[in-house]
């Protein structure tokens, strides 16, 4: 792949060029530019002129990077659903960079009002009444819409200077794990899409809480950052939807990542979990089923925490650490990364310490378990 490059504003563009494919351009936004309105302006220009055009654009959000086309311009939308290779009926959640941006896509309510202001800029996605002007190819054929405006300064201002609201999934192959840096972006769209706004390394690393307040009832359709309890303090009593827990089969998704296999690895993943009392019981299944399938001529990832990771050394073709299971932002951080890592190493089996506690852990568990289509091996006392 041949690269070339063009300074201006301290900004650096990269032509992405792979035969048959058409260009992709990667444009650089450094620290210095998010805190700079200016520069930042006019790094993203031609982004923003691209989605205003109908194009398709990935952008660093707080949550992860996103995949991002004008949301009213149902010949746009569908672009995206082609790219990353998504079902039709899985829902798109819409970008804006002002609050009150959401009374013009949908039929808002003080629940919706009270939590926007509350969270938002931030890793909180509201899903209401949709108005005529959003179409069904956005929405998945719903008759609600969900709603994000995120935090990252890029993000915002890609959005406010293209002047059109952004439909933005993340932005990698459907099924495979969402990408937290631009080098992630590059491996599943180059050739597919027109740009690529490379802001680094995300900061939460899992995507946003999905609460719907469309009904009488609010209800978290799927886990991130902003925990039920954060919520609660808000509007009050929260429900979890079922299907979270227990997938039903034939099932129309509500929101993203509700009914098709997410976040996974190339490998088969499996999860190992026990309580505080049988870690050592956890540790030596992991490396049982391990040292199982490498005798039986496949490759073997094991994915674990700092605190146990020194185990499993030499018991794996590829032994990952997540991150920190006293600082479960680090494994939220870590996770997607992790995962892309076992795709480079190649391994045909995952086996990976499960996450159940406080904090962040419902929605680390919530991707871990999609990413390991529910397979779980609870390892009870006395095994």
């Amino acid at each position: 792949m041949k690269q070339y490059s063009e300074k201006k504003m301290n900004k650096t563009v990269y032509w992405a060029e792979k035969p048959g494919d058409q260009d992709t351009k990667v444009i650089r936004v450094v620290k210095e530019q998010e805190s700079d309105s200016e520069m930042l302006s006019v790094c993203l220009r031609e982004a923003a002129r691209c989605l205003k055009q109908g194009g398709l654009v990935a952008f660093p959000t707080e949550t992860v990077y996103g995949l991002g086309a004008d949301a009213l311009n149902e010949t746009a939308a569908k672009r995206i659903y082609e790219a990353k290779g998504r079902p039709s009926d899985n829902p798109l959640i819409v970008h804006i960079s002002a609050i009150e941006d959401m009374d013009k896509l949908a039929y808002v309510n003080d629940m919706a009002k009270a939590l926007a202001q509350a969270f938002w800029p931030g890793p909180l996605t509201i899903i209401l009444p949709k108005k005529e002007c959003v179409p069904d190819g956005t929405t998945g054929g719903l008759g609600t819409v969900a709603i994000r405006m995120p935090s990252h300064p890029a993000a915002l201002e890609l959005i406010r200077q293209s002047g059109v609201y952004v439909a933005a999934p993340s932005a990698n192959t459907s099924g495979r794990p969402s990408p937290t840096k631009a080098s992630h972006v590059v491996e599943d769209m180059r050739g597919k899409i027109e740009y690529i706004v490379d802001g680094g390394a995300v900061g939460i690393g899992i995507e946003s809480t999905i609460v719907d307040v469309s009904g009488e009832k609010p209800m978290i359709l799927r886990p991130g950052f902003i925990s039920k309890h954060m919520l609660e303090q808000i509007i009050g009593d929260v429900e979890i939807d079922p299907a979270l827990s227990k997938p039903v089969d034939g099932m129309r998704p509500k929101a993203p990542g509700m009914k098709y296999t997410h976040y996974a690895p190339k490998g088969e993943m499996t999860l190992v979990e026990g309580d505080e009392g049988v870690r050592g019981q956890v540790i030596q299944q992991i490396k049982e089923l391990a040292a199982e399938k490498q005798q039986e001529g496949f490759r073997v990832g094991i994915m674990a925490p700092k605190e146990t990771i020194s185990f499993y050394y030499g018991c794996a073709d590829a032994v990952i650490c997540v991150g920190d299971r006293n600082g479960q932002q680090t494994v939220a951080a870590g996770l997607y990364a992790a995962l892309r890592e076992f795709d480079n190493a190649e391994v045909d089996y995952i086996y990976a310490e499960s996450f159940r506690g406080e904090e962040l852990s419902d929605a680390i568990m919530n991707r871990l378990l999609k990413a390991a289509g529910h397979r779980v091996i609870c390892v009870e006392r006395g095994e």
